[in-house]
């Protein structure tokens, strides 16, 4: 089950309509940024700012956590509509896009725009023994 997510009290508050959150999922940390539709930063979290560190900071709980508080300063600034932009093979990458489902936001649109090479670099030639 998941909880509705509450804003931040004693923040500047600025009215914005449509909001846009970025998920960079690589395999040590997930970074989380919050932007309105102009691509002005509002705020941002990643996992090792949200206090985990070493191995804990790959993990999906910390990518949700993140997540979390990332769309939180969304919701303080009034946004009822997100788009989420998805980025990276990590194992925070599903667990953030639910946090921020789950947040009471209504999404737009989520995009996935992980690189994929197309027959990528040339591999090192053979070890000779």
């Amino acid at each position: 089950m998941m909880r509705k997510i509450g804003g931040l009290r004693g923040s500047k508050r600025r009215r914005i309509s449509k909001g846009v959150t970025h998920t960079r999922a690589s395999f040590n940390n997930t970074i989380v940024t919050a932007a309105d539709a102009r691509g002005q930063v509002v705020s941002w979290f990643s996992a090792g700012a949200c206090g985990f560190g070493g191995a804990r900071k790959s993990t999906a709980f910390a990518a949700q956590t993140a997540a979390e508080n990332a769309i939180r300063t969304l919701i303080d600034q009034g946004v009822k509509r997100a788009e989420v932009v998805i980025t990276g093979p990590g194992p925070g990458r599903d667990t953030a896009l639910r946090a921020i489902c789950g947040s009471g936001v209504v999404l737009g649109l989520v995009r996935d725009i992980t690189p994929m090479p197309h027959n990528g670099c040339r591999p090192p030639k053979r070890r000779c023994i």
